[in-house]
């Protein structure tokens, strides 16, 4: 693909009996953030979703060849989606690794299959498959595949609802769990440790909060590989630049764990339509007592949460472990959507496939 046509300022508009399609360059998603808020709001109401996430990510992520397309029908918008080109013949929704969903919304009661099929003949580059990344079914019904349509199952992840009280809810997690935290704060107590759980919810304690995070995940493993936070990289930029927007908005949470004067833990999240979303979870990799601060922060932090009956359900929405067993039973699977432009592209991508899962049995 050309990249000086890919900066242009261009708006194209492809009208039929029961589409109306109409594509910008990304770098104009101010002008309609309005429209993309309300259709979400409308609709899942996710704050993955929320202008105040997406913008964020889009400044500090976007390469400049995203897109964005707006379907309309009778004056009503009723399907956006930030896409990115993806070699040749292909798009797939904006999602850097920050974001847990791709940059897609639709009304209920719009089909995958009619928006889809319509969209990859109108896309730029002529693109043989159209991606849809990382959808949850939870606010987006997974469709059913077709000879043009094909889902994947991406991850397995964890929520916790906030039913009844957190004395009912703990009772029902394992008893392996409920000892070894009591176990735990007894050995703290032992050595004289204290612990407190700050709660940071103003926009002007997000700098303070990011550096905070930066300085616990630089001394750890991922350092090492050149993903941490700090204040002055990228992810250190879009996590203080998405935090103070939903902070603003009353809706930002940064969690810090302490031992006595020391920070060994934090979570950063957003919350939005009866959801409290855990972003970013880091912990201090060098205490060596036997503890588990993240562990213990989690315990002190979702108490509350149970008590106050204000939101719904604790979403992790990363790759569900272990630990993720222990706090919660509500296990989903969330998915990819991948259109293509003609069934023998699907039969040829299967073939494909076959012949190399087959090859590598032999």
């Amino acid at each position: 693909m050309d990249d000086k046509n890919d900066q242009r300022h261009f708006s194209i508009q492809w009208v039929g009996p029961e589409m109306n399609w109409k594509i910008y360059p990304a770098t104009q998603f101010q002008a309609h953030q309005e429209r993309w808020q309300r259709l979400n709001l409308e609709g899942a109401a996710s704050p993955l979703l929320d202008v105040a996430f997406i913008w964020p990510l889009l400044q500090t992520f976007g390469t400049g060849k995203e897109i964005l397309a707006c379907y309309e029908r009778d004056d009503e918008v009723v399907a956006m989606a930030l896409l990115s080109p993806r070699g040749r013949g292909a798009w797939e929704t904006f999602q850097p690794s920050q974001a847990p969903l791709g940059a897609w919304i639709h009304k209920t009661g719009t089909t995958w299959p009619a928006l889809l099929s319509s969209l990859i003949r109108k896309l730029p580059g002529f693109p043989l498959v159209l991606g849809v990344t990382q959808q949850d079914p939870d606010i987006v019904r997974r469709p059913l595949p077709s000879s043009n349509l094909k889902t994947l199952d991406y991850i397995q992840t964890a929520r916790i609802s906030l039913h009844g009280n957190f004395d009912g809810y703990w009772n029902t997690r394992g008893k392996n769990l409920r000892q070894n935290l009591t176990k735990q704060r007894n050995k703290l107590a032992k050595e004289a440790v204290s612990t407190r759980l700050q709660v940071s919810t103003a926009e002007s304690e997000v700098a303070q909060a990011i550096a905070d995070y930066g300085h616990i995940e630089s001394a750890g493993w991922k350092a090492e590989v050149g993903t941490a936070i700090h204040p002055d990289n990228l992810q250190g930029q879009f996590y203080t630049r998405m935090l103070e927007a939903f902070c603003r908005q009353g809706a930002g949470r940064i969690y810090r764990y302490w031992y006595n004067d020391t920070i060994v833990a934090m979570d950063l999240c957003i919350e939005g339509n009866g959801s409290l979303v855990v972003l970013k979870t880091t912990y201090d990799e060098k205490i060596g007592n036997g503890t588990s601060p993240a562990l213990l922060m989690r315990q002190e932090a979702f108490k509350p949460l149970f008590d106050d009956r204000r939101l719904k359900k604790i979403e992790f929405y990363g790759k569900a472990m272990e630990w993720h067993t222990k706090w919660s039973d509500e296990i989903r699977t969330m998915y990819h959507v991948n259109e293509y432009r003609w069934p023998a592209v699907l039969y040829l991508r299967n073939a494909m496939a076959n012949s190399r899962a087959t090859g590598q049995l032999e």
